[in-house]
């Protein structure tokens, strides 16, 4: 059959892609800043409010409200939990303007957070911190964040482009800047290119080229993809973080991978191995409330001990703190534990390490803004703010601040900038790229994603080595042809969720072959990175980042030194008289 090739075009002044917290903050300050009568325009791939990781955020978010707690310790805890990778600029601005952030949240926005007798905001002990700073809605945190967002962007007078999912970012002809981005409509199955004077990338991470993961399963790195393809510097790349207790339910659920929340552990939850034993103080002297790296390895390398085939997990246990009292605390995760089959607050629950978040990203500086100018990037699509390892609570926090962040720069920015024309060449490229698989004989796309997946965890996943990397690269690259060879049913372009798998299975092995390749130049162990022939972490004065770019169609890596503009290895800003923690004795 022939395919119809026609691209619906159309005008917008600021476009914002995702509507996670990034992407729905960015519109709201973006239209507080902007002048009156500037177009806004939200594209997602799904539908406002119902998609995206936000939503699905339990534990909380981090921010320094007193009691002790400070700024400063907040940003130490952060640069230490990044293993001294991180942007430290990007990552003041975020511990900084987090406590602006959640006095939004709560004045303007509406959000109700779980409060103290005194009529204070409640703040939870998380992993790998040295104050219980983590303000949270029980364990729904993000559902509360997102539907108060959600209300607002309905109610204002912003296009919304739903079920639009991006495919491409097009430059100008000389390919300075952004002229704008092309979609399909998922209801027709038609391309709409639309032309912006900026764009705020927002459209999430998500590992879930991974055989266990925690996003759902349309979050494929789309965002990062087309980043790459544009020729735009990625860094951080070979930095997936693995949350160390994602619910084992079998391979008949997809609620396999889902987090249990870090609230657990740090409120005193035990990990068991099959002997019913704590390990955890084995590994490290924090026990249970070390950071997600050094718990998800621990909890690894458990399972490679067990010769069980049965039990491919470890276990959580919570029944020490009083079955009401976890019912009470934890009620989301024991309702979910509990549709699995499972008792969370009176039993054990069997849990595995699940990709989680993506510490890699774009380049970009503490305003967002990125090489090329017109294109701005937030979110998780974002890389530099978190290192090799971001702390629990500091995830959303990171989205609603940059996403401000975005919105005021773009709604300035924008009174200076002009529609640009693209370069018609990447726009046909792109289309022809996203037709590819309706011109090859129909295959089996799902077979191929778990092909990947099983690759990914194996070769590329929580501990790693050379050989074991290199391997990982050929079975990419193996699964990266059959993809090319598989096609799609064309006759229904319309909802054809078969050509967006494939599409999807396009994405994840573009970035899954940049992760192992940045896996193998790192020769050192950082946060999330960990190579068994290279244990050691390293000298933290000459720390270095890894930069992925596509220069003439060629994938490059290099190292680039980590800046310490504000504190050095060794160093801190906190007073001499702040105590190391504020934790009490566990």
């Amino acid at each position: 059959m022939s395919l119809n090739l026609r691209i619906e075009r159309e005008d917008t002044d600021i476009l914002i892609l995702g509507s996670g917290g990034a992407g729905l903050f960015a519109a709201l300050h973006a239209q507080q800043t902007a002048p009156e009568g500037t177009r806004i325009t939200l594209a997602v791939k799904g539908l406002i409010g119902k998609c995206g990781c936000t939503r699905m955020v339990q534990g909380g978010y981090n921010v320094a409200l007193g009691g002790g707690d400070t700024v400063e310790r907040h940003f130490m805890d952060t640069i230490q939990g990044g293993k001294w990778l991180p942007n430290q600029d990007m990552a003041w601005r975020l511990c900084e303007q987090a406590v602006v952030r959640i006095t939004e949240l709560e004045n303007e926005i509406g959000c109700f957070f779980d409060r103290n007798p005194d009529g204070t905001l409640h703040q939870k002990a998380f992993a790998g911190q040295t104050a219980d700073r983590t303000v949270h809605k029980g364990d729904l945190t993000g559902i509360e964040i997102i539907s108060r967002l959600m209300e607002h962007v309905l109610a204002r007078p912003i296009r919304k482009l739903q079920e639009h999912r991006a495919i491409g970012l097009v430059p100008t002809k000389d390919g300075a800047s952004l002229a704008g981005v092309l979609f399909i409509d998922m209801r027709t199955g038609g391309f709409r290119f639309v032309r912006a004077k900026c764009v705020m990338m927002g459209t999430g991470g998500g590992p879930t080229m991974y055989k266990y993961h925690t996003p759902s399963g349309d979050k494929t790195m789309d965002g990062l993809a087309m980043a790459l393809r544009i020729g735009l510097p990625l860094r951080d790349m070979e930095m997936v973080q693995f949350h160390p207790t994602g619910l084992l339910a079998g391979d008949h659920t997809r609620m396999t991978g889902t987090v249990l929340e870090e609230g657990l552990r740090g409120a005193g939850g035990q990990l068991l191995n099959a002997r019913g034993e704590r390990f955890m103080f084995d590994y490290d002297a924090r026990g249970e409330r070390a950071t997600r790296d050094v718990v998800s390895r621990g909890i690894y390398a458990e399972m490679r001990k067990n010769n069980d085939p049965a039990q491919v997990g470890m276990f959580i246990s919570m029944g020490h703190l009083g079955p009401e009292n976890v019912r009470k605390k934890f009620a989301g995760m024991v309702k979910r534990c509990a549709d699995c089959g499972f008792d969370l607050a009176a039993g054990k629950v069997e849990v595995v390490p699940t990709a989680h978040y993506f510490m890699g990203g774009v380049v970009v500086d503490p305003d967002t803004r990125t090489a090329m100018e017109g294109l701005y990037v937030a979110g998780e699509d974002a890389g530099g703010a978190h290192g090799s390892n971001r702390l629990g609570g500091n995830g959303v926090a990171n989205s609603t601040v940059f996403g401000g962040v975005a919105g005021d720069v773009m709604g300035m920015d924008v009174r200076r900038m002009s529609l640009r024309d693209p370069d018609e060449t990447v726009l046909v490229a792109e289309v022809e790229r996203a037709i590819h698989p309706l011109t090859r004989k129909p295959g089996h796309v799902q077979s191929l994603r778990h092909k990947l997946q099983e690759a990914m965890w194996e070769d590329v996943g929580v501990m790693r080595t050379g050989a074991g990397l290199q391997r990982g690269q050929r079975r990419v690259a193996e699964i990266g042809a059959e993809l090319m060879d598989t096609g799609v049913d064309p006759a229904n372009l319309a909802f054809n969720l078969t050509w967006h798998d494939w599409l999807n299975v396009a994405s994840l092995t573009e970035i899954s072959a940049v992760i192992a390749r940045a896996g193998e130049l790192r020769e050192n162990s950082r946060g999330a990175h960990y190579r068994e022939d290279f244990p050691e972490a390293g000298d933290l004065d000459s720390s270095y980042f890894t930069l992925a770019q596509m220069k003439g169609g060629e994938l490059t890596l290099t190292r680039e030194q980590v800046r310490f503009t504000i504190v050095r290895p060794g160093e801190t800003i906190l007073p001499e008289s702040e105590p190391e923690t504020l934790l009490a004795a566990q």
